[in-house]
């Protein structure tokens, strides 16, 4: 650990380093990782300095899922315009940026939806989460909407590739004998 003496100044993105060491901290021990003690150590400061920037645990966690809203959504824009100009395409790139992304970075993706974990009314929070969401909502908007109406398509195809990316993390599926691929042709039949 740093001392006093040869700790870096990090000149006003404190709070930027020390999420940027709490994603680090979850992507290499997961949830049980992320303390404020580690992540301020991580970042080479004071155990005391999160304190100055967030609203102890809780505050930390909801920079972090933040930003891991702000990586989602970037996450399935770069897949959704790489997808050939076809509205069932763009949203099989949605659902293939959206399981990328929470394989990739499993404990982040997991906090991300822990409300009980973050504060939830915190207005990044809100602004990142809802952009995130809306690139989905719009992924649906070409499909035609059942007795539900537009919000029960895009809960159909959230609930669709939230839950495999849930199953998949908790190894109750394996995505490589029932890949993502061979069940986006039950969302095609349900969209039109």
């Amino acid at each position: 650990m740093p001392t006093k003496a040869n700790k870096s100044h990090h000149h006003g993105n404190l709070k930027t380093v020390l999420v940027d060491a709490g994603l680090q901290l979850l992507a290499e021990g997961g949830l049980a990782a992320l303390t404020l003690r580690k992540c301020a150590a991580r970042a080479g400061v004071s155990h005391a300095a999160p304190a100055h920037h967030f609203d102890g645990l809780k505050g930390l966690r909801t920079a972090i899922a933040t930003a891991g809203f702000k990586a989602f959504a970037k996450a399935m824009i770069e897949q959704r315009d790489s997808a050939a100009d076809s509205p069932h395409a763009r949203l099989a790139a949605i659902g293939r940026g959206y399981l990328s992304f929470s394989e990739n970075n499993e404990a982040l993706a997991t906090l991300m939806f822990m409300t009980k974990e973050t504060f939830t009314d915190d207005p990044d929070y809100q602004l990142a989460g809802e952009a995130a969401y809306q690139v989905l909502a719009d992924a649906c908007t070409p499909f035609k909407s059942g007795a539900a109406g537009a919000k029960g398509t895009e809960v159909l195809v959230w609930s669709l590739v939230q839950g495999y990316a849930s199953l998949a993390r908790s190894g109750q599926i394996d995505p490589h004998e029932t890949p993502y691929a061979e069940i986006l042709p039950l969302l095609a039949l349900q969209l039109r």
